[in-house]
């Protein structure tokens, strides 16, 4: 299921380092903190990492209450973010990206090329 983000309308990360013992209500405090006054939106899934990058929490809310996702990997490490100090939107190629234990910003992009360019 967490591998594919097609049934949440957004994904964010919180990015650095988050205790994983800490459960439901310090994680949706811990998003609170981030936007400010904003409730959290339903059908969005909130992602926390801790020092050891082989597992990973998420938060939803559903309308009527909390779901709390926990991912452990058997093996690998998620390429978790740790400079930031902000929650970061993620698109879903980026999630996947994230899940498949790539980082959310590939170091070498394929660049467009005009076709004026390509027949010079």
């Amino acid at each position: 299921m967490l591998n594919d983000a097609t049934c949440f309308k957004q994904v964010y990360i919180v990015t650095g380092y988050t205790d994983l013992r800490s459960g439901i209500d310090r994680l949706a405090t811990l998003v609170r903190s981030h936007f400010g006054d904003n409730p959290i939106e339903p059908d969005t899934i909130y992602l926390f990492c801790g020092r050891r990058t082989d597992r990973i929490k998420g938060l939803v809310w559903e309308n009527d209450g909390y779901l709390l996702l926990y991912k452990r990997l058997e093996a690998g490490k998620f390429q978790w973010p740790r400079t930031e100090s902000e929650v970061q939107e993620l698109t879903q190629q980026q999630f996947r990206w994230l899940m498949e234990g790539l980082t959310i910003v590939p170091q070498k992009v394929v660049r467009s090329v005009s076709q004026s360019e390509f027949l010079a």
